[in-house]
C-alpha cells in the first residue's frame, strides 16, 4: 500500500513518457525514487525489477510499498510464466502503480537462468502470452522494455517483427534499449557499454509504428540529448545511470521537456537547485529514521547530487563515512551540506 504522505494532484497531466528514469537493480528503490521526485514532478519513475515469484510468495509490503508523492511510478516485473505474471499483477493492484512493465532487456546470467529478461526476445509468442495475461489483471497500461536484439540477431530484421508481434497482443508502449544484448561472453556492465548504440534504429521503429508510444533508452546522459531525440520524433527518453550518478544535471529542469515549461513546483533555479533538494529531503529522512530506518539507506542515493560542483568530494566523504554510523541523522546530512555551501562560497 502507498504511504499517505501527500496525494498527487488529481487529474495531473503527466503526458506521454517524455522522460523517465530507468529501472536499475539495487538503485531505484523507494528512497531513490523519492529523491528523484524532488527534482522532477513529471518524469516517470520505475521500480527495480521485481520477479513475479517474489511478488507472489515474498514480503509484498517491502517489495511494493512506495510513497504517494512518487507518482507517476511504474512497477517493472521479471518473469516468463504468463500465469505467474498474471498473479503478480493481480497481487500488486492495490498498490496503485501507474504502469506495469515487463522486462525483456536484462542480460544477466541470473535472469537468464530464470528464462526471462533479454532472452525472452527469442520467444516472441511467449512474450505476447505474458502481455495478454498481465493486461487481463489490471487497468493500468502494461508496457515492455527490450533490446534491439540479442546475440547474432540482425536488429533491423528482428526488432520490427518482435514489436509487431507484441502490438498484435495489445502492446501500445515499448521502451527500447538501443543496444544488442550478448547473452554469453559479456557481463551486465559490459552489455551496457560495449554493444554499439543504434539510436537511428529506434527512431526508425517510431516511424514504422506511429500508433505506438516508443521510448528510447541507452547512451543519454544530458537533457540536451533528450531534447534532440524528442525533436527527432521519439515519444520519450529513458535515462539510466546518468540520472543516478549526476541527478542534478539530468533531472533538475527536466519538467521543461513538457511543452517547454517547468511544472509549478519544480526546482526553479538549476544553479541553486541541489541545495534546495537536500532541504526538501529532510522531512522524509526524519520520518524514515523515526520508523527505525538508517540514514545511509536514503543518502547512498544522494552521493552524486553535487557532481562536478565545489565541495562534491567532501559531500560524498561525509555521507559515505559518517552517514553509515549508528545514530547518524539529519544533522549528519546538514553537516555534509555545509561542506558544499562553504566550498561554493570560497570558490
Amino acid at each position: 500500500m502507498t504511504d499517505n504522505l501527500e496525494e498527487p494532484e488529481k487529474g495531473a497531466d503527466f503526458g506521454p513518457h517524455r522522460l523517465s528514469v530507468a529501472p536499475m537493480m539495487d538503485w531505484t528503490d523507494r528512497h531513490c525514487r523519492y529523491f528523484h521526485r524532488q527534482m522532477t514532478r513529471r518524469a516517470m519513475l520505475y521500480t527495480e525489477m521485481v520477479t513475479a515469484p517474489a511478488v507472489i510468495h515474498g514480503p509484498r509490503a517491502r517489495l511494493l510499498d512506495f510513497s504517494a508523492e512518487e507518482h507517476p511510478v511504474a512497477l517493472q516485473l521479471g518473469g516468463s510464466d504468463p500465469r505467474e505474471l498474471a498473479r503478480a499483477v493481480r497481487a500488486a493492484r492495490d498498490w496503485g502503480y501507474d504502469e506495469v512493465n515487463l522486462n525483456c532487456g536484462c542480460p544477466s546470467d541470473r535472469v537468464q537462468s530464470g528464462a526471462f529478461g533479454a532472452v525472452l526476445m527469442k520467444s516472441p509468442d511467449l512474450v505476447a502470452e505474458c502481455l495478454r495475461a498481465m493486461q487481463a489483471e489490471t487497468d493500468a497500461p502494461v508496457t515492455l522494455k527490450c533490446r534491439i536484439g540479442v546475440d547474432d540477431d540482425t536488429p533491423e530484421e528482428v526488432l520490427p517483427r518482435f514489436i509487431e508481434r507484441q502490438a498484435r497482443a495489445g502492446l501500445r508502449h515499448v521502451v527500447i534499449h538501443a543496444r544488442k544484448a550478448w547473452l554469453k561472453g559479456l557481463s551486465p556492465r559490459e552489455n551496457r557499454e560495449i554493444p554499439p548504440l543504434d539510436h537511428g534504429l529506434v527512431l526508425a521503429m517510431k516511424a514504422r509504428f506511429p500508433e505506438l508510444t516508443i521510448c528510447l533508452n541507452g547512451g543519454v546522459t544530458r537533457l540536451a540529448q533528450a531534447r534532440e531525440l524528442l525533436a527527432a520524433g521519439i515519444d520519450g527518453v529513458m535515462i539510466g545511470r546518468a540520472a543516478y550518478h549526476d541527478p542534478a544535471a539530468t533531472l533538475i529542469g527536466a519538467d521543461g521537456l513538457w511543452d517547454g515549461e517547468a511544472a509549478p513546483d519544480a526546482v526553479p533555479d538549476p544553479a541553486a537547485g541541489p541545495v534546495e533538494v537536500v532541504r526538501r529531503m529532510l522531512p522524509y529522512v526524519e520520518a524514515h529514521l523515526a520508523a527505525g530506518g538508517r540514514l545511509h539507506q536514503v543518502t547512498r542515493h544522494m552521493l552524486g547530487l553535487f557532481h562536478g560542483r565545489p565541495g562534491a568530494r567532501g559531500w560524498r566523504q561525509v555521507l559515505s563515512t559518517e552517514g553509515c554510523r549508528e545514530g547518524a541523522d539529519t544533522a549528519t546530512l546538514l553537516r555534509a551540506l555545509s561542506v558544499v555551501t562553504e566550498a561554493a562560497a570560497a570558490a
